[in-house]
């Protein structure tokens, strides 16, 4: 039987509830008494209801819980998200969560979490009953029962009857207790099973390329070319050795009222049409590339990234970011490598795009040079007579690239001109 401390637990119920195959319901009420106090966004929902048997409980949707990856702890809201979130892709599951964010009464920005894949991959295991025993998961104070009630239920599930408790004395709790210790051991492979993985691979073509240099070994040369005359590609590698260029990247604002969003974007800064981000049939993205040449900055045409979020960014990617756009909301900048604006606009130039003949937004004002406010004409609803775009986008350019020679890109290369930057 289940202690009191673990019934009052939420996410003890909610385990128990997904190894049942119930359905918790979400409400707008701490005590829900009627239909017309369940909701079916989360977005709208402000507490979660359990029913596992002859129990019945109600949690607010933002309490803390046990799950806490790195001594934080996980609101409940979003780990409940994150498990009827568990088939999606990584990059789905971002987005998501971003757009509930949004969708959330505290305004864009609110409090559910983005967990990483280590974590949900953790927290999956051990809601489903996979694994007794979870590190980011703190046990119950006073549950001395959850291993073995929860434990019992997911053998039961599994349709593994040997690991419960019953009444066959202790050789059946002991015997339930080793169960419930094998289940949470991780199997190891050795070197051989993790290097040939699933399936089958051919390595012919690597062979073949290995007994070049194999064959060269004895016969010494001292010039390195001289023993695999008969690979060309191979003797022109070791003549021209590759240099990696950086590409420079471009943030935009993921807020849903911004006039650029991914799937315009493009045709605005490449092609110098500005067509409304809900008018267009482009697939959701966030991750697009798109090509500008630059003559102070590079001879050639530079290759640019355009993301709206940094979720994946690693510490290297900000020495370059070359540009900032923004609807003038801060909390676009909690996540970003400088959260005040002030401070971020010192280091990037910053971008307004807002309709012609209105007021850009008083944030953008207070930011001051920091950020230019451009204006495009209002869509019409056709592409004739935006004959004005196409200046607008040079403006955008033309602040980039002034940007771009101030933080030390030239003619050499943006690769080294990152290098130097990061030094």
């Amino acid at each position: 039987m289940a202690t009191q401390a673990e019934l009052d637990d939420p996410l003890y119920n909610l385990r128990l509830t997904i190894i049942s195959n119930n359905t918790p319901i979400l409400t707008n009420t701490p005590e829900p008494t009627t239909s017309s106090d369940t909701v079916l966004s989360l977005a709208n929902a402000t507490h979660i209801s359990f029913n596992n048997g002859s129990s019945h409980k109600n949690f607010s949707l933002t309490e803390p819980t046990r799950f806490a990856p790195n001594s934080k702890p996980i609101d409940l809201r979003s780990i409940y998200f994150a498990w009827t979130n568990k088939d999606a892709q990584i990059t789905d599951y971002h987005a998501a969560v971003q757009e509930l964010n949004e969708e959330l009464p505290s305004g864009a920005g609110g409090s559910v979490q983005n967990l990483s894949l280590a974590q949900r991959l953790e927290l999956f295991s051990w809601l489903s009953g996979e694994t007794e025993v979870a590190e980011s998961i703190a046990p119950v104070e006073g549950g001395s029962a959850e291993h073995g009630a929860a434990g019992d239920a997911a053998a039961i599930a599994r349709g593994d009857v040997s690991g419960t408790k019953g009444t066959g004395g202790a050789k059946a709790g002991e015997s339930g207790r080793l169960s419930q210790i094998y289940g949470g051991e991780r199997t190891m492979g050795d070197h051989n099973s993790i290097l040939r993985g699933s399936k089958p691979t051919d390595f012919s073509q690597y062979r073949k390329i290995a007994s070049t240099f194999l064959s060269s070994r004895s016969k010494p040369s001292s010039n390195p070319t001289a023993s695999i005359p008969h690979n060309p590609t191979l003797v022109s590698s070791l003549k021209k050795p590759s240099r990696r260029i950086e590409q420079p990247i471009i943030l935009l604002s993921p807020s849903a009222s911004s006039l650029l969003r991914m799937s315009n974007v493009k045709s605005f800064l490449e092609n110098g049409v500005f067509i409304p981000p809900n008018t267009t049939d482009s697939q959701s993205t966030n991750f697009l590339q798109m090509t500008r040449n630059l003559p102070s900055i590079s001879s050639q045409d530079l290759r640019f990234i355009l993301v709206d979020s940094t979720a994946m960014f690693k510490p290297p990617y900000w020495s370059r970011v070359v540009a900032v756009f923004t609807t003038g909301q801060p909390w676009q900048f909690k996540s970003y490598k400088y959260p005040n604006p002030i401070e971020l606009f010192a280091h990037y130039p910053g971008i307004y795009v807002g309709w012609e003949g209105e007021t850009e937004p008083d944030n953008v004002k207070a930011w001051g040079r920091g950020v230019m406010p451009v204006k495009v004409d209002k869509w019409m609803g056709s592409e004739k007579g935006r004959w004005r775009d196409r200046e607008v986008v040079e403006r955008i350019w033309g602040r980039i690239e002034e940007g771009m020679k101030r933080g030390g890109w030239t003619r050499e290369g943006p690769g080294l001109a990152v290098g130097a930057a990061a030094r």
